[in-house]
């Protein structure tokens, strides 16, 4: 089973809102859907997390079906799987959708996991209407594993109910997913450093500013989401050469983006704030 996808190291872009789905004229050019990111590897595709970004990603694999795609979840947390009733290639016939999560409820798998929890009861989409050929397999938090030539490492991040990081390596060259997490004052978490480590791409979750994320009124310590300072110091720290924005929150309008976007480039020139539909070329 084949499609025509790239042979190269690319990341695209289809969902990059955090917390809620933010439609509207305020967030036209950096997007408004959740997340869901697409990576097209040695002409493999692999799919992080199924947020409503999902949807406009089912769209554009409708010419090229039947596929075969490798998806992977962080947690499981509404904006990282709202998306998954609407991706046509789960419900037709000729599809094989591997599916990969930690599970966070002992005794299940993830298949049961993923048919009770995933596609649960306010799903507008029965479990039973599943016609792709669809293998699940349970990941350990922690553990590495490969795709063939595509080597994978995983490692628990800061967040509510938990989730987890997944650094992607290729030929040498590696990205690094890391939504959703928090880092604290005194220190930057060992697991994100461990993974971010010389990465080529970092893609964090910097949905705060340092002055919203400690705002004596209403502060965000212990939501389990970062700021786009801390977000660069990581990246410095960790020698990552190009660092990205992401998960961005849901009430900071284009306008209000783009300000975040001139002060990224003074710190960090190479480092930038992902956007609905781009591309990013790693290899």
């Amino acid at each position: 089973m084949t499609s025509a996808i790239d042979s190269g190291f690319v990341v695209k872009f289809w969902g990059v809102r955090g917390s809620i789905p933010a439609p509207g004229a305020d967030t036209v050019r950096y997007g408004g859907n959740t997340s869901c990111i697409e990576m097209h590897i040695g002409g493999r595709r692999l799919i992080f997390d199924a947020g409503t970004g999902m949807r406009m990603l089912s769209k554009s694999l409708q010419p090229h079906m039947p596929i075969e795609a490798y998806m992977f979840f962080t947690h499981y947390h509404w904006d990282h799987i709202q998306g998954i009733p609407f991706f046509s290639p789960l419900f037709t016939e000729g599809n094989c959708l591997h599916i990969y999560g930690a599970v966070p409820t002992p005794g299940l798998s993830m298949k049961e996991h993923f048919n009770e929890r995933v596609l649960h009861i306010n799903s507008p989409v029965p479990v039973s209407d599943i016609k792709a050929d669809v293998k699940f397999y349970d990941i350990v938090c922690g553990s590495n594993f490969s795709l063939e030539d595509i080597q994978i490492a995983t490692a628990a991040l800061n967040h509510p109910n938990g989730a987890m990081g997944y650094r992607v390596t290729w030929r040498g060259s590696s990205v690094f997913y890391c939504t959703d997490t928090e880092h604290f004052e005194d220190r930057f978490d060992e697991n994100v450093l461990y993974l971010a480590q010389n990465a080529d791409l970092m893609i964090y979750d910097a949905m705060y500013t340092d002055e919203e994320y400690n705002n004596p009124k209403s502060p965000k310590v212990g939501w389990g989401h970062s700021t786009w300072q801390q977000a660069l110091k990581v990246g410095e720290a960790a020698g990552v050469k190009r660092v990205v924005i992401f998960h961005h929150e849901p009430n900071h309008s284009d306008d209000f983006m783009d300000q975040i976007a001139e002060q990224v480039k003074v710190i960090s020139p190479n480092s930038f704030l992902a956007k609905e539909g781009m591309e990013v070329s790693v290899i």
